[in-house]
């Protein structure tokens, strides 16, 4: 999964043409670690999905806009709108569904 920055989100995501996954981590978030290859995994199984990674440490600008108060925080993104949100680790079969009824 690619790492963005907030100088690369609005033309990453919010004007990706594609639907879009972000997971909001941080490097010291446990649960955040243990949810990342789930996601690369996801990502290499949903080839009509971008999936990018911001760490919220880095740019709390963005997550402050998308109020981001608990990690691992998974957003999914739609027309350059946040149409969803996890929150907390799931496992493979939960991300999945939620990217399905999400896209």
């Amino acid at each position: 999964m690619e790492k963005i920055y907030e100088e690369d989100f609005q033309q990453r995501v919010l004007n990706a043409e594609h639907p879009v996954v972000v997971d909001f981590y941080a490097d010291w978030c446990g649960p955040c670690k243990m949810l990342s290859p789930i996601l690369e995994q996801l990502e290499k199984d949903n080839d009509d999905v971008e999936f990018f990674k911001i760490n919220i440490d880095e740019n709390q600008d963005i997550a402050e806009q998308y109020e981001v108060m608990s990690i691992p925080n998974v957003g999914f993104f739609k027309g350059g709108q946040l149409v969803d949100r996890s929150v907390g680790f799931k496992s493979a079969e939960d991300m999945q569904q939620f990217i399905d009824t999400n896209k």
